[in-house]
């Protein structure tokens, strides 16, 4: 079976193949393919590189994947796989001076992958005078950085690593990724999200609730979170994640989530825990949309999960089930809209909905001056509302609308295929 290789492929090999400027920092949450593709760029790529973990709970072993075949990744001959050692700051330092007898002895230069940086206590400090010194000396060594940790991983490079790296950035799967690597259905898509490592699984919905439980959502927030923040009420945080899994397409107000939730909190702390499993990739909470700023600081948010399987695991419904039920299919089908233009806009786009009393739109994407709104309708559902996107075009500088639905102005497979930045190019 041909191995599928995502779009960041081509941006990484571009990277090496330049002069070394930046440290390439590859950021995205779990299971979204960051180790499989850089060890696909280090196959393809020319130069020799030396590829090592820094986690200390098991040794690197190159096989095929449990539950993802095709990604299979056997590294040619020129590529080191580095292992079995104690995993801290004096190995840090030492596989990196061996980088540098292999970058000077290279005519083509040297690449030194570091997979699981975060577990190096002050990997940041040193990895600044490492590099430092490499530029100092234009020393012809490529350093790739990588975390299944994205919180962590992102305060280390802003701490110490001020503009001496480049992110290549990785979003949970996209739709069209799900159809070319497993052949997934538009509604396999809705309801069983956009992560590869459970795609072999959908048959058998217990087995793949489980993975998705124990193995995705399980790790983003006792590891990425809890392990290394800190947070005073942990079952508060994980009530929140549920609680936006299952209310994910609505606006709930902070007080009405204090109202739902059994671990005493107050608003300022329910924020800062949603703003918490957003930069995890698990959910966000997108602000209603104002001219002035303060009034989106202010506003209620509207829960989004960021990959729709997160949604449909904690609902109890079965894929059958869901697509019976209208109403709950129709929430699906919006969050996955709103997770497919919060995951594929650039870092420079916005997202947020808009209410004002009864009218609302159910998404904005706002790129510099230009804002585009989207009303979602998916078959038979129907939100008891007012329609919204007539005065919100009116009461704002709107680029364009768009209905998405088949009835709408664009099928909702084919608006899922095309990337939000898009929309505001």
């Amino acid at each position: 079976m041909i191995e599928y290789k995502r779009n960041q492929l081509s941006t990484l090999l571009s990277r090496l193949g330049e002069k070394p400027r930046f440290l390439i920092a590859l950021i995205g949450p779990r299971q979204t393919g960051k180790t499989t593709l850089v060890k696909q760029a280090l196959r393809e790529f020319e130069s020799p590189s030396r590829y090592i973990s820094a986690d200390t709970s098991d040794p690197i072993v190159i096989s095929p994947s449990p539950v993802l075949e095709q990604n299979t990744i056997s590294l040619s001959a020129k590529t080191e796989i580095v292992n079995n050692e104690m995993k801290n700051e004096e190995w840090l330092i030492r596989q990196w001076d061996e980088a540098r007898i292999s970058a000077r002895n290279s005519q083509t230069g040297f690449v030194l992958v570091i997979d699981e940086i975060k577990e190096i206590t002050n990997w940041s400090k040193i990895v600044k005078g490492l590099w430092d010194q490499d530029r100092y000396n234009d020393l012809p060594l490529h350093v790739v950085l990588l975390s299944s940790s994205p919180l962590l991983f992102q305060q280390g490079l802003t701490e110490s690593l001020a503009g001496r790296f480049e992110i290549i950035r990785f979003t949970h799967w996209s739709f069209l990724e799900m159809v070319n690597a497993f052949d997934f259905s538009l509604e396999e898509y809705i309801f069983f999200g956009g992560y590869p490592g459970s795609a072999s699984f959908i048959q058998d919905h217990d087995r793949w609730n489980s993975y998705i439980s124990n193995a995705l959502i399980e790790p983003n927030i006792e590891r990425d979170i809890l392990a290394f923040q800190r947070v005073d009420k942990p079952a508060l945080l994980k009530q929140l994640f549920m609680l936006g899994a299952e209310y994910s397409g609505q606006i709930l107000s902070y007080n009405k989530m204090l109202g739902q939730l059994q671990d005493a909190g107050n608003t300022t702390t329910l924020a800062r825990y949603l703003d918490l499993l957003t930069t995890i990739g698990l959910m966000t909470g997108l602000q209603n949309y104002s001219n002035k700023p303060f009034r989106r600081k202010s506003s209620s948010p509207k829960l989004n999960v960021l990959n729709t399987a997160l949604m449909t695991v904690v609902s109890g419904y079965s894929f059958n089930d869901a697509r019976a039920d209208r109403t709950y299919w129709g929430r699906l089908v919006e969050s996955a809209v709103g997770a497919h233009l919060f995951n594929t806009g650039m870092s420079n786009c916005r997202l947020y909905y808009w209410r004002n009393e009864n009218y609302e739109v159910d998404f904005v994407l706002s790129r510099g001056p230009k804002t585009i709104a989207f009303e979602v309708k998916s078959g038979q559902y129907r939100k008891q509302k007012m329609h919204g996107l007539g005065l919100f075009s009116k009461k704002f500088n709107v680029s364009r609308s768009i209905v998405i639905g088949e009835e709408g102005d664009i099928p909702l497979s084919e608006f899922l295929s095309i990337p939000a930045f898009e929309w505001a190019s």
